[in-house]
């Protein structure tokens, strides 16, 4: 007999608003504990010095967190000018200085050239694995940790305000894997001088905003209480992106077993209309019941749902 899980079984996002100083995992933690739940994990790491939208995921909730993880994110952050800095931001050591202090016109200018697909050399200082180590641990360590350029996408990128020479204030739309630092850096290259990242704030992580965000201490008061549970949002939350199908009693049983389901023509009908492509072979559907519960997330192929990830809210 397996050992019984600790907590309950809570099945939701919890949108957090992480404050500075404090790392993801921790926040994770403190959810958890928050709503004694069995399971938790996050959708995109924050660096202890970022604030802003950590999107938490309890119990069933766990399976959508890759689709969180592959939404767009929004972020506004200052970047500091005239010092690079091992990390790429505030917490680092100085590596190098420089006197020049972009204007206006040269970053307007040059932000075009960081916008788009681009190829980005991820922070030594990050959650990237290196022969199966992070490369924060092995940067920390005083190992040198050379990371090989990617392709990231970034939708957009706005200079906000100059508050002083030292520094420009930034917005920026981005898709998975990209890093604010990582575009901080490059920028002040191109501009002909050095800079990090003295303040960054999540703004948006998918459908998950910081205007839906509870503050970290404020969830912290309602610990074990009732009230806590007015935050947690629906597991189908994450999965706002992908067509979705309302199934019957019988093929709940059948989904929820591992089984397929055939793809009826009305069925067809509705997957079809919300899909601009008409390129329907691989898709993923998600299903659930006519009550609104999570059944499960399915391919369409060969004229059948076929599950990959069923949800089984009642145990946990």
């Amino acid at each position: 007999m397996g050992r019984k899980k600790r907590g309950q079984p809570v099945h939701g996002w919890v949108v957090v608003d992480k404050p500075e100083g404090i790392t993801s995992t921790q926040v994770v933690g403190i959810v958890r504990r928050v709503f004694d739940a069995q399971k938790a994990g996050h959708a995109g790491t924050l660096d202890p010095m970022a604030t802003g939208v950590l999107a938490v995921a309890l119990g069933e909730a766990t399976k959508t967190v890759p689709y969180a993880m592959d939404s767009e994110k929004t972020y506004r952050f200052t970047a500091s000018w005239g010092e690079g800095r091992d990390s790429d931001d505030a917490e680092g050591a100085v590596t190098e200085t420089s006197p020049v202090r972009p204007d206006r016109a040269a970053i307007e200018t040059t932000i075009p050239r960081l916008v788009g697909e681009i190829e980005q050399v991820p922070p030594a200082y990050s959650a990237i694995k290196v022969a199966g180590e992070r490369a924060y641990d092995l940067a920390r360590e005083g190992e040198t940790v050379t990371l090989q350029p990617r392709r990231v996408e970034i939708h957009a990128a706005c200079l906000l305000e100059i508050p002083d020479a030292d520094h420009a204030v930034f917005e920026m739309r981005c898709g998975k894997g990209a890093y604010v630092r990582a575009w901080v850096r490059d920028l002040a290259r191109l501009l002909g001088t050095v800079g990090h990242v003295s303040q960054l704030r999540r703004l948006s992580v998918g459908g998950f905003s910081a205007e839906r965000a509870i503050p970290l201490e404020t969830l912290k008061g309602f610990m074990h209480s009732p009230a806590a549970f007015e935050h947690l949002l629906p597991l189908s939350t994450a999965l706002d992106g992908i067509p979705a199908l309302a199934v019957t009693g019988p093929d709940v049983v059948r989904l929820k077993s591992g089984n397929p389901v055939l793809m009826r023509a009305p069925l067809f009908a509705r997957i079809a209309d919300s899909v601009p492509d008409g390129d329907l072979e691989g898709l993923t559907v998600y299903c659930s019941s006519v009550e609104g519960d999570p059944v499960a997330l399915t391919a369409l192929e060969a004229g059948e749902l076929r599950p990959f990830r069923v949800f089984n809210l009642t145990t946990g």
